[in-house]
């Protein structure tokens, strides 16, 4: 027996195993009904294809529209003033607990015909935003970008400030020290937060149904399909989730690595 394995005594083993049940046999029981010897032709399928390119266009979009500004964010709340940081950040991340539907209802509170703001472009343009792709695309950025900004904020509290104060000292203004000192120093991280909001953005629903609803080939996305498809056609929604799950799996195992560093609390 390892030191390692001399560390998890038998009570907390036996919770950890229930803890991984928990998880795994819900997993295990989808791959059971996945109907695997008609996959092809279930993921094939013209709801399926139209549901894969709305999925496909609309997440990418939103996860560089959350790189573009989520990158920003997250050096804003690593090196500005507390007083400041500390009320923002909290309602920055609030989308991350923010159940779906509240999501949603908040983005067409804000752009929908009669809303906050929506009004005011609807009366000017015509345009209503609510059930078109760049609704889709808001949403997830409105539910990805957090992820986002939580770690790259982490990769930017961690950076040695001594870098950044050597390029000061040099003459670097903070323009350079943010794109040329700091940003490629954390381009690991980066690229794991732009993949979480992509694939936050991928697996939404409840927001994207509440502001841009359930429209074949312009908002309904796959977990949108999945959902028509258990009425009407089961084996395409287990198809499909298979396909969603496989994905998460292997985005899991390929960010383990950067994900296993700890997060660490800004220092004052």
């Amino acid at each position: 027996m390892t030191s390692r394995q001399k560390r998890i005594s038998p009570a907390v083993g036996s919770f950890a195993g229930l803890g991984v049940l928990v998880v795994v046999l819900p997993i295990l029981a989808l791959l059971v009904r996945v109907p695997w010897t008609t996959l092809a032709a279930e993921l094939s399928s013209p709801e399926s294809v139209l549901a894969l390119r709305v999925s496909l266009v609309t997440s990418l979009a939103a996860a560089m529209f959350s790189v573009a500004l989520g990158v920003p964010v997250a050096w804003l709340l690593a090196r500005g003033p507390q007083s400041v940081t500390a009320l923002i950040r909290p309602v920055v991340m609030a989308p991350i607990v923010l159940p779906p539907t509240v999501a949603g209802l908040s983005l067409l509170a804000l752009l929908g015909r009669n809303g906050v703001l929506g009004r005011f472009i609807y009366d000017a343009t015509g345009y209503a935003m609510p059930f078109t792709m760049i609704a889709v695309i808001l949403a997830g950025v409105f539910v990805g970008m957090p992820f986002l900004i939580m770690v790259l904020e982490t990769a930017f509290v961690q950076l040695d400030p001594e870098i950044e104060q050597a390029a000061e000292t040099d003459g670097a203004h903070a323009g350079q020290i943010f794109w040329q000192v700091s940003v490629p120093q954390v381009r690991h991280a980066l690229g794991t937060g732009a993949a979480l909001a992509w694939a936050r953005a991928l697996g939404e629903f409840g927001a994207t149904l509440t502001f841009a609803g359930s429209f074949p080939g312009v908002t309904r996305t796959l977990p949108q399909q999945v959902y028509v498809a258990l009425e009407s056609n089961l084996s395409n929604a287990y198809a499909l989730s298979g396909l969603l799950l496989v994905i998460s799996i292997v985005m899991m195992a390929i960010l383990r690595g950067n994900l296993r560093n700890p997060f660490v609390t800004p220092q004052a």
